[in-house]
Formats: C-alpha cells, sequence, structure tokens
C-alpha cells in the first residue's frame, strides 16, 4: 500500500516519541545483544495512543503503519549508536501481547481479518527450506562504464507498490549489463504451514491450516511438531487464473513475531482448595488403587492394566547426560488379548483424560503418516518437511488401534521413536531431526485372533523381539469364561446402559454434559447414583468411591509437571536384586515370559518406579515403590490372568474330587448303611484305595495335558525308548503321581492323537512311535 508521504512523517513522529517515553532500554538490549528486531507490546500501544483512535487503527490498518514504525525505530537506533547499522539496514518492529478477539486459530481465521494484524495459534506441520529472496540488483554495463539499480517489492512489503519480478538485461539504449552480485541485497525466505492443535480440533473434520512466511531473523525460528504463536498480518493473493479473473483468493500470514508456546499451554487452572484435596489424596494408602479406579469406571476388572496406564500418564524421568546419551522416561505400553476385552474402550479413556493425545489405527496409518515425510510444494515446487503423528504427539501419548494389522515397514518406522523419540530423515537432499518424546500405548489381537493357551506368548502375540522390547509393559487380556465373573460383568454393563441423564447431572465418569463445567473449582469425587453404582455396601463404602474426571486430570497434571523425584540408594539395590532375579526366572522358564528381559527391562522399572513416587507426590523413590513397579512388572511379564485361569481350573478339579471323596465317607458315618457299606466294600474294594479316574468327557485341560506331556516325555528320554505300547503308557502316567485323579484309556487315546496331530508321535497297532 503507498502511503502519502507527509502521513507516513506524522506516523513517524508518533512513533519516534512512543519509543523514547517507553522502550529506550529494550532498543539499548538490541544494541548489545546485535539483534534487528524490536517487539512491542500491544498494551503499551493502546496505553499511549488512547486519546488519538490511532490504536485500534494500527491493529485494523496495520500496512500503513508498519513502514514508518519501522523507519521510527532505526532512527531511535540510531540515535543511541550510530554505527551500530550499516547503510540501507533497518530495525524490524515485531508485537507480542493480549490480543483477545484477534488472538485466532486457523479455523477461525476468517475473511473479517483480512488486511489486519492477528496472532494465530497452532502447530507447525510443514517447513520450508530457507531461500535467499533479492531486494535490490546492481547492473555494471560495460559500454558506458555506468551502475543501474533495481528495487523488487512484492506482496509481503510494507512500502510502495509491488513491483514486477523481471530481472533487466539490457539498459534504455539496449546496451547488455552484467549483474553485480556482490553489491545486491537478499533476505532470507522461508514458507511455514501451521495447523490447528490436535486437541482442539472439531471431531469429524479436517484440520485447518494457514501458510506463512517468515522472513529476515524469524526463518527457521520453528520446525515440525512445535507449538507456536505467529503474529503477523493476515493478506490476500490474488489466483494465478488463466484467461478468466477467479473470485477466490488464497491467503497467507505475513509474520513479524514467531513465539514458542510451552506444550501445557492449556494447563489446568490450580485453585487453593484444589490443591489441599491433591495433597489429601496423596496421603492417603490407598491413592494408587483410587486413582486407578477412576480411569475409565465403565470398564469392569482389569485393575493392573488401569493402574499401568496411571504411571503411563505420569512418565518417568527423561535425562539427557553430558556425554550426549538421552534417557527416556516415558512409558510404552501394549495389550495383547481376545476381541471383546476393552482393549480399545481403555484407549479411549486415555484420549479422554491425557492432555495431548492422538488416536490412529494399524490400517489406517502408514510409516511416513506416524514419523515425518518430504513432501514437494505445489507452488513453487521445493521439498518441504511434514511431521507425522508421532512428531505432533511431542510430549504426549499415541493411541495405535489394531497394532497387529500394521505392514512390517511401517512397524518400522516407529522403532527409533520408541527408544531414541527422535525421528531422522535423509531424504531428498533434507537431513533433519526431530523431537518425538511421546508414549506409545498399542492393542492388538493374537495372531490367530483368539488367544491360544498352548502355545507360549511370544508365538501368540507374532511381533518381533526387537519391537516388543520396546514396549515397557505387555498385557495379555483374556476373555475369561466363569459364570461368576460373567454375572458381574453383566450387571455392571446393564447398570451402564439403565443410566439416563437427563437432569444436569453428573455423568458415569463424572463429566457434566455439554461441556458446563467451569475452570473454577471442580468436584472431587463422583456424587452416589443408585441406579449407576448399585447398592450401597455397609462396609468399605469409601472404598468404593471414584475421582470426577476433570480432578483426576488436574491430579495427574500436577503430579507429572510439578514432582521431579531421585533415585534413592535402597531404591536402587532393591531393583538391582529383582532384575538379576528376573533374568534368572527368564532363563528357568519353560514358556517364557510376555517379554523378553533386557537391559531395557531394568530401565522400565526404574520408571515404573519413579511414576509411582510422582503419584505419591514424593521427592525421592523409595523402596516402597520399587515394590510397588516390580508387583505391576511381574503381573505383566509372567501373564498372571493365564495363571489366575489355570490355578481357577485346579481349584475347580480339587473340589470336585474332594466332594467324591467326601460321599462314601458320609456313608460310612450313618449306622443305617453299615450294611450297605460292607456289601459296597466287598463288591469293589479298588474304589476306596486308589484316587478316582476323572470320566472323559471329551475335552481335556491345559494342565493334564501339559502334565501327561512332562510324564510321558520325561519316561522316553530317561529309558531312551523310540517306541512304547499304549497298555504301558498308561501305567507309565497313573503311577508317577501326576496327579489326585487317574487318566482314563479314553483320555490318554484322546492325547496321543493330539500328540499325533502335531506331528510328535505315531500311533501304530497298539504302539505309539516318537517322531
Amino acid at each position: 500500500m503507498d502511503v502519502p508521504e507527509e502521513t507516513r512523517l506524522r506516523h513517524k513522529r508518533d512513533f519516534i516519541q512512543f519509543l523514547e517515553n517507553i522502550y529506550m532500554d529494550e532498543i539499548k538490549a538490541l544494541v548489545q545483544n546485535k539483534r534487528h528486531r524490536l517487539i512491542v507490546n500491544v498494551s503499551d500501544i493502546h496505553t499511549h495512543f488512547r486519546e488519538s483512535e490511532s490504536s485500534s487503527r494500527i491493529l485494523k490498518n496495520p500496512i500503513e503503519y508498519m513502514q514508518s514504525f519501522c523507519d521510527a525505530a532505526t532512527e531511535a537506533t540510531r540515535n543511541i549508536d550510530p554505527k551500530y547499522l550499516k547503510e540501507g539496514e533497518q530495525v524490524l518492529v515485531g508485537f507480542e501481547g493480549h490480543f483477545v478477539s484477534r488472538r485466532v486459530t486457523p479455523r477461525e481465521l476468517l475473511s473479517e481479518f483480512i488486511g489486519s494484524l492477528v496472532c494465530v495459534e497452532g502447530i507447525v506441520t510443514k517447513c520450508s527450506l530457507v531461500r535467499p529472496k533479492v531486494v535490490k540488483s546492481v547492473h555494471f554495463c560495460p559500454s558506458t562504464g555506468e551502475f543501474t539499480n533495481r528495487e523488487y517489492r512484492d506482496i509481503t512489503s510494507h512500502a510502495g507498490l509491488p513491483t514486477g519480478s523481471v530481472y533487466p538485461t539490457r539498459d534504455d539504449n539496449g546496451n547488455l549489463l552484467v549483474t553485480e552480485y556482490g553489491l545486491c541485497k537478499y533476505k532470507d525466505h522461508q514458507t511455514l504451514s501451521i495447523q490447528e492443535v490436535p486437541e482442539n480440533a472439531a471431531p469429524g473434520q479436517l484440520p485447518r491450516s494457514v501458510d506463512v512466511i517468515a522472513e529476515d531473523d524469524l526463518v527457521d525460528s520453528c520446525k515440525p511438531g512445535d507449538r507456536v504463536a505467529i503474529v503477523g498480518i493476515y493478506k490476500a493473493l490474488p489466483g494465478k487464473s488463466k484467461g478468466s479473473v477467479n473470485g477466490v483468493f488464497r491467503t497467507i500470514l505475513i509474520a513479524n513475531n514467531i513465539s514458542l508456546l510451552n506444550k501445557e499451554a492449556n494447563a489446568p487452572i490450580y485453585t487453593p482448595r484444589d490443591l489441599q484435596e491433591i495433597k489429601k489424596i496423596a496421603a492417603r494408602d490407598d491413592a494408587f488403587d483410587l486413582l486407578s479406579r477412576s480411569l475409565a469406571p465403565s470398564i469392569y476388572g482389569h485393575a493392573w492394566i488401569k493402574k499401568a496406564v496411571i504411571l503411563l500418564m505420569l512418565g518417568g524421568m527423561e535425562k539427557n547426560l553430558k556425554n550426549g546419551t538421552h534417557l527416556r522416561g516415558d512409558i510404552n505400553m501394549m495389550m495383547v488379548g481376545d476381541p471383546s476385552v476393552a482393549k480399545s474402550q481403555l484407549l479411549r479413556a486415555i484420549m479422554n483424560i491425557a492432555p495431548l493425545a492422538i488416536s490412529t489405527t494399524g490400517r489406517g496409518s502408514s510409516g511416513v503418516g506416524l514419523t515425518a515425510a518430504v513432501t514437494s510444494d505445489q507452488e513453487t515446487g521445493e521439498r518441504r518437511l511434514e511431521a507425522g503423528a508421532m512428531v505432533l504427539a511431542d510430549k504426549g501419548i499415541v493411541c495405535i488401534d489394531e497394532f497387529d494389522k500394521m505392514n512390517d515397514q511401517d512397524r518400522v518406522a516407529i522403532h527409533e521413536v520408541m527408544e531414541q523419540q527422535t525421528v531422522t530423515i535423509a531424504k531428498a537432499g533434507i537431513h533433519a531431526s526431530l523431537n518425538a518424546r511421546c508414549s506409545v500405548v498399542a492393542a492388538a489381537n493374537p495372531i490367530y485372533g483368539t488367544y491360544d493357551r498352548s502355545l507360549t506368548p511370544t508365538k501368540n502375540i507374532g511381533l518381533p523381539d526387537s519391537l516388543l522390547s520396546r514396549f515397557d509393559l505387555l498385557f495379555i487380556v483374556l476373555d475369561q469364561m466363569d459364570a461368576g465373573i460373567d454375572s458381574m460383568i453383566s450387571e455392571h454393563v446393564l447398570r451402564m446402559h439403565r443410566y439416563q441423564n437427563d437432569r444436569g447431572e453428573a455423568g458415569p465418569d463424572g463429566n457434566l454434559p455439554y461441556g458446563r463445567e467451569e475452570d473454577g473449582e471442580s468436584e472431587v469425587f463422583v456424587k452416589y447414583n443408585r441406579m449407576l453404582h448399585g447398592k450401597k455396601k455397609k462396609r468399605g463404602q469409601t472404598n468404593e468411591k471414584t475421582l470426577t474426571i476433570k480432578f483426576l486430570k488436574k491430579y495427574i497434571h500436577y503430579a507429572k509437571h510439578r514432582i521431579q523425584p531421585e533415585l534413592t540408594d535402597e531404591a536402587s539395590e532393591r531393583i538391582a536384586e529383582a532384575y538379576a532375579d528376573l533374568r534368572n526366572a527368564g532363563s528357568d522358564t519353560k514358556t517364557g515370559g510376555t517379554l523378553p528381559i533386557t537391559a531395557r527391562t531394568l530401565e522400565t522399572i526404574i520408571r515404573l518406579a519413579t511414576a509411582h513416587a510422582k503419584l505419591k507426590l514424593s521427592r525421592k523413590v523409595t523402596k516402597t515403590d520399587a515394590e510397588a513397579a516390580l508387583k505391576l512388572m511381574n503381573f505383566a511379564i509372567y501373564h498372571q490372568e493365564l495363571t489366575e485361569m489355570d490355578e481357577r481350573e485346579q481349584e475347580e478339579r480339587q473340589r470336585e474330587q474332594s466332594e467324591q471323596e467326601r460321599t462314601p465317607s458320609a456313608h460310612r458315618g450313618n449306622p443305617e448303611n453299615v450294611s450297605a457299606n460292607v456289601e459296597s466294600e466287598t463288591a469293589d474294594p479298588m474304589d476306596v484305595d486308589e484316587p478316582p479316574s476323572e470320566q472323559f468327557s471329551g475335552t481335556v485341560s491345559a494342565a493334564r495335558i501339559e502334565s501327561f506331556e512332562r510324564v510321558f516325555g520325561q519316561h522316553m528320554r530317561t529309558n531312551r525308548l523310540d517306541d512304547i505300547s499304549i497298555a504301558d503308557i498308561e501305567t507309565v502316567v497313573n503311577n508317577n503321581g501326576v496327579g489326585t485323579s487317574r487318566y482314563s484309556a479314553d483320555e490318554i487315546m484322546a492325547l496321543l492323537e493330539k500328540l499325533q496331530d502335531d506331528n510328535k508321535v505315531m500311533i501304530s497297532d497298539g504302539k505309539v512311535h516318537i517322531i
């Protein structure tokens, strides 16, 4: 925009007076630090130009004032140090402060803001390479010996109208011109693309983005994945239409100040009452159980997995050592199990509570989509770096559902992120390293769709050890067929479905409908509702209380960011002992744990213990924290859910057997039935002496299969036999004290046929041959 000279000089005088009154100290600091941009607070402009209407006009029509402001800043700098600026150099002006209604996201950046000064918040998704842009070219004519200058202005410049971009090759008389590149002036030029932050994007809609032009000292001030607030002038560029006038314009933001936002820009507001309640809950003995219960109250059971999720959201301590070693503090977790065991629902609960969480699925994401990609700009054709989901979730959580459905090539892409927590790109002449300090929570189904208990966990999961060792915790979640558990689950689910929220009461998770909850004080516990929580228990009512979602968010945020625990000597010794025991147990076990025990396991225990100390708001990691971490590790590594199912089956068998043993003894105790007992004893005296053989129902429990295979294999190896008769097998397995109940002939035959199906033995003519 071309501003009249008289108006420009009047504005310059006003700005010089403004700078001399308020900003002389800042200009001196600018000279000392050898910078060329003065940052002015918008509030100071409002205060100084209150009588005139200039304060609002500067925001609504900044192009009219920008060149005058830069001239005033340059003159004020020359008055302080005349030698600081070279000839032709300028001090540029940027803005900061409270923009109130002009502080917008890319989605709110509408046509009413065109031509005005705005502050746009978002996350950087693309960065172009830094290119030089010519400002002034100098040409020499060998024939006449004269120099010719030409200045270039485009839509981004504030002084005068844009000029053409034609480079002169001949002067007015047709003489040839030679460009003197040493005398030409250039400035740095870079284009960015910022997108609205993922957690505030409207669900079901594509995230909006806006292109930003950064020049001079603002280039390379941010990289993909950074959260920024960019102050600049919103402008419209005419579209490149061929032959016809196009009414749709492309809009860009010309930046004059870029400030990096803290990742905790959306941090909750703590009231004094909140802080008291947080400390009160941390002092409770059952704080860990209370938080895990409150995580997803609509999901029944899974207590240990909920505890693991709480520790995952708190995280350990990230450390960058002086020798360049990076020790990650984020905890990675994976759930493998049958369909319909609430794996995806747990991921949804994490998305609801974690301050920054990005959700993807295995088939819906590629390797470069998760990490970073090099793309070509549609207009200029130059290469740009585009951040993926894991870079955008820096210092947050990435939830990947259907992890087993990912392609192997895509899965390899996240190896580096899960351990080094960076994304390194070396493609198309671009070499860059981006931060991706995020926790990964993955959910997957076993390789056969459902979990096969006869195979080891590693074979069921079907993922390579190199990837599994990067997961700190791996949980096997099984669909247990147990009448007692099934009835409790059904009762819980039916209560959730019967609950009606029509009077604006808190929902099942303690949240008010339609987001009516204020930012001030929040309720600590969810109010009791008979329809939702069932009948009251006479004892232990307080133990069943759960925290509201809003208070749980505050607690986790406070514990994660305010507490930085240090490892004590007693905790270190306990962790070292436990790690040695785990290594020994890992080498001895038959089936193996869910995860390989490596040095990463040691770091996992430290991270879990640190997270537990954060949960208790403790500055020291004590032995108690280490014990709590080890309990969780043992549950995850030794798939105790499988063990619990086997123990339950064993208890049922023992109960059936004790009932069978108790029945004849009851008859003997009754004097009326003495003769009947005598008859039964004389008829079949072996019934009492031998343990009864289980009646074969067509199915054999896993414990009996394992027991049979162990005794049978041990007998064949000890006696170095290649074949054995079926009658001898019956004698061997029933005489070696395998269990309390004998194997029937039908059961042994069924077990041998199963071994034959597995290509371990061959049955022929009443004999069993080892293959």
